[in-house]
């Protein structure tokens, strides 16, 4: 089977399984959507939805943010891992959002990387979900994923993105970013996985990739032994 082919193949299943995924973190505009992706790395989806009713309750805009105190917002979100640097990047952003940018989130993925604590992935998001541009945000699901199939060999998640764009249509590539999530956590966890088992990996996933998983398989009972 052709890699473009395997993709629609993929990106069918996929429909079937997940055909109206919602966005998994719970915001109102672009700048709450811009600090609850900025809160979500190495955290759980649920972890920040769980926090953020607290903290937009104290401020939910630039203008308001950037009067709280900093030691307040990190009390705030201290549950969120690597608490102490996000809430330092969430107070600087809202500062320059409203020195730079009259309170506006901007549309622009080179500025929002520039914003403090914003790397290209929470850009990317930010620009499919709150302004309906292209982008296929690739998170370490994706990333996982997209090697097992066989439909990527970068090492890194740029690398990864770049060979996704290359696959499947632009139009796909928001609701497909959400999809692939989606079925990584339900399907596809990065330890302990069956790909005989699995709904796609079964037929997807490379013969090396099973070889090497069966190896690893293997050498994990060996060693419980």
């Amino acid at each position: 089977m052709k890699k473009t082919e395997k993709a629609e193949k993929i990106r069918e299943a996929l429909e079937d399984l997940y055909p109206k995924p919602p966005i998994p973190l719970d915001h109102r505009d672009p700048y709450t959507l811009l600090v609850a992706v900025l809160l979500s790395a190495q955290t759980t989806d649920k972890r920040v939805n769980l926090v953020t009713p607290d903290l937009f309750k104290r401020a939910d805009n630039p203008f308001d943010m950037a009067q709280v105190p900093e030691p307040e917002i990190l009390e705030l979100i201290r549950t969120c891992g690597l608490a102490p640097g996000k809430s330092k990047a969430i107070k600087k952003l809202s500062q320059i959002l409203v020195d730079e940018y009259d309170g506006e989130v901007p549309d622009n993925i080179e500025a929002l990387e520039s914003l403090p604590g914003v790397g290209h992935k929470t850009a990317s998001v930010v620009m499919t979900q709150a302004f309906g541009q292209p982008a296929f945000p690739v998170d370490t699901h994706i990333h996982r994923l997209a090697s097992r199939w066989g439909l990527s060999k970068g090492t890194t998640v740029e690398q990864t993105e770049r060979d996704l764009k290359k696959l499947f249509p632009e139009e796909t590539w928001a609701k497909l970013h959400l999809q692939i999530i989606f079925f990584g956590r339900e399907y596809c966890p990065a330890q302990r996985h069956d790909l005989e088992e699995c709904p796609i990996c079964s037929w997807a996933a490379t013969k090396k990739r099973k070889l090497e998983e069966a190896k690893k398989k293997k050498k994990a009972k060996r060693t419980k032994k």
